[in-house]
């Protein structure tokens, strides 16, 4: 038996809730109960007439046994309802979970039974057992009334009308039976049944209730899942962070109720959500086309990019599982080769949803094979709140997130303004002066040398500086980093570490300064997140408070920060990140997207159209994009479709394109702001004639500053 302390603080497994910033549930961490607890205020009062007239209609009358009901339930064999009063379910639900094996064992917790109602309505009041019986009780897989509002209807219990309120109390009678989902008319006939009950005992008037009975069954299913919902990715990382917190700190994430607030704001993780599954949709569409056009599969050649490599598909199945469970059987090769082209009924992504079909192992090797992969997320510079974060296209099929730091891909051209920024920041170069677009050589010590090249031919030679950030010229990249010399790449190193990137793996060749490393899209963004504010990096963060389930907070989160260049060179960065989408690499976002207020960005294409990249800012908002498939060697063959510009920038287009259609969401819209300082650095261009590199001025100039 349960001592009086037990019966005041039962224990009740809570699931770990997980917030936006906004205040939105975003999911649930749990293992066997979906239970969230409510407080009695927010419960509708005919949601408790509901149940009262159901289940216990003495309930405000009795002290935890109704004897009446009881010796009638005897007497009729139970024909006309049981004799258990809310109180005695209560205790069934708290303390007496197995069932009993025999008559003896069920008549002594009957007995149990009724001295716990007896204690429960001696320690609480009728409201408190009944919030109790409504957080306890079961609706199959929902525990709790709050979880099995969101499951059936998706709102809260405040909002739920009689009709939803008698579908759900009804239910209680026999869960899987009365299940609204799989069973719908016989959850409409118990539903019933409950409104007669308000009838009998008066909570309905006998008009209102024949109206209500009329009315069809109307669910709005949100079946809780941890890969459903809203920025599933995210709550993964949530997942895995606060396996780690717990374990340190002494607490159980699946049965403590804890509540974890995030930095995600959900009209901006919807936005970014929807473009992602617009836009992949739509590239994975061309991607088919081409494949189709050329008449070859999008797995190449490494040495020749435009070749198929016939090699690939069995060289990777080998280390299927199917392959590897064949010869652990110790089936021959040829056996193997029949089983592998063996057709079998099997669930697959598609980018229209989840299909059904048959498929031969290697056919469904060569169709994921092709499937393009995406990470995107957005953060606010000033305070390191990750407002949007998608690891992937479907985290049912897909959980590998490529946003997270330990998720790397290289970079391509998205690295070049780090670059720059490092010499804008050592006075090495100044944005309006002039230097050749020709190539440019380096040596290393062995003697052997590097000489890039330009994807397309510069329109002038000289070029201003900022000219060669805004189309992504190689060659005057380079020139950049030559002048840093000695220990250039060092030096671009060195930035990078203040800026947030991990370079544990950064080669210090020059080649660096046109990206050829692999760094994340977390990363990326937090490095670009300090053009934006001001030089100072933040930190990204995804959490900015735990807290128990009575609301007391347990842990707080505040983002590192860490000076990486002084305001003038950010500053400056922003307004030549700010051309790019002027007629540069980043056209599209003002020709297609229409977003007109000022946004700066910069795409990124690597070797053979691997990667694609996209990174934007804004004074508020700062967001970065990858886009790829699972191996580097598929890719698109043809350079206007595997550009970043192609790949990467139309998610942060339509993403942007969407908060500014939305007039709730308030970011700035401004210019970035002008610091007020004596600047060093000449910004108007029309000003600037002194050429440099021994080279003469060219045609007019476009001022660099508005």
């Amino acid at each position: 038996m349960p001592d009086v302390n037990e019966v005041a603080n039962p224990n009740t497994t809570l699931a770990t809730e997980i917030y936006s910033d906004d205040n939105e549930l975003l999911g649930k961490l749990y293992r066997l109960e979906n239970r969230t607890n409510i407080e009695y205020n927010d419960l509708p009062e005919y949601m408790v007439n509901a149940l009262v007239a159901t289940e216990d209609a003495r309930f405000y009358k009795h002290s935890g046994i109704d004897i009446k009901a009881l010796i009638r339930a005897v007497s009729k064999l139970g024909r006309d309802g049981g004799g258990s009063t809310i109180s005695q379910q209560l205790a069934k639900n708290l303390f007496h979970d197995l069932e009993s094996k025999n008559k003896i064992q069920r008549v002594l917790m009957k007995f149990k039974e009724w001295i716990i109602a007896v204690k429960l309505e001696r320690e609480y009041t009728k409201h408190e057992i009944i919030t109790l019986y409504f957080n306890t009780v079961r609706w199959g897989n929902s525990s709790g009334i709050k979880s099995a509002a969101k499951t059936f209807f998706n709102k809260p219990v405040a909002s739920l009308n009689i009709e939803e309120a008698a579908v759900l109390v009804g239910m209680l009678r026999a869960p899987s039976k009365y299940d609204p989902y799989r069973n719908p008319n016989n959850a409409k006939h118990v539903r019933n049944v409950v409104l007669n009950q308000m009838e009998k005992y008066d909570y309905l008037a006998e008009i209102q209730c024949d109206s209500i009975k009329s009315l069809e069954l109307v669910l709005d299913y949100n079946f809780s899942s941890h890969n459903r919902g809203m920025a599933t990715y995210l709550r993964e990382q949530v997942h895995q962070f606060m396996k780690r917190w717990c374990k340190k700190n002494g607490f159980n994430i699946y049965s403590d109720g804890l509540k974890v607030y995030t930095t995600i704001d959900s009209r901006m993780q919807q936005y970014a959500e929807d473009a992602v599954e617009k836009h992949m949709s739509s590239l994975q569409e061309q991607l088919y086309g081409e494949i189709k056009r050329t008449k070859t599969m999008p797995w190449r050649d490494e040495e020749n990019a435009w070749n198929e490599d016939k090699n690939y598909i069995p060289k990777h199945l080998k280390n299927t599982q199917q392959y590897k469970l064949a010869k652990k059987e110790g089936l021959s090769d040829a056996e193997i080769d029949i089983k592998m082209k063996t057709a079998v009924p099997m669930r697959i992504f598609s980018c229209k949803g989840t299909i059904d079909t048959t498929m031969s192992p290697i056919d469904s090797l060569k169709y994921y094979k092709q499937i393009l992969h995406t990470g995107f997320m957005a953060m606010d510079p000033k305070n390191g709140y990750i407002k949007a974060w998608v690891g992937g296209i479907d985290f049912a099929h897909f959980q590998y997130d490529h946003v997270n730091k330990w998720s790397t891909r290289q970079v391509g051209s998205t690295f070049k303004p780090i670059v720059y920024a490092r010499a804008i920041e050592d006075q090495i170069i100044q944005p309006c002066e002039l230097i050749s677009s020709g190539p440019v050589t380096f040596e290393s010590e062995d003697g052997s040398t590097w000489t890039p090249q330009n994807s397309s031919k510069p329109k002038a030679d000289p070029l201003p500086i900022y000219e060669g950030l805004k189309h992504s010229h190689n060659t005057m990249t380079a020139r950049v980093m030559k002048r840093m010399e000695p220990n250039s790449p060092l030096k671009v190193k060195d930035f990078s570490d203040k800026l947030g990137i991990d370079t544990k793996k950064f080669m210090p060749y020059p080649s660096i300064c046109l990206g050829t490393m692999d760094i994340s899209v977390y990363e990326m963004v937090g490095a670009y997140s300090a053009f934006a504010n001001n030089g100072v990096w933040t930190e990204p963060i995804f959490i900015t408070r735990i807290e128990d389930k009575h609301g007391n907070v347990l842990a707080e989160f505040i983002p590192k920060t860490e000076e990486a260049m002084n305001i003038q060179t950010a500053y400056v960065m922003c307004k030549m990140l700010q051309k790019i989408p002027e007629g540069g690499t980043a056209t599209r976002l003002r020709t297609r997207y229409g977003i007109g207020f000022p946004v700066g960005g910069k795409t990124g294409t690597t070797q053979n159209n691997s990667d694609g990249w996209f990174m934007g800012i804004s004074p508020d908002l700062v967001g970065g994009c990858w886009v790829g498939a699972e191996d580097r060697q598929v890719h698109f063959r043809s350079t206007s479709l595997g550009q970043g510009a192609n790949m990467a920038l139309p998610i942060f287009g339509l993403f942007m394109q969407s908060i500014k259609k939305d007039s709730k969401i308030s970011i700035n819209k401004n210019d970035f702001n002008k610091p007020e300082i004596e600047f060093t650095i000449e910004l108007d261009c029309d000003k600037y004639k002194q050429p440099t590199d021994n080279t003469s001025v060219g045609s007019e100039i476009d001022p660099f500053q508005r």
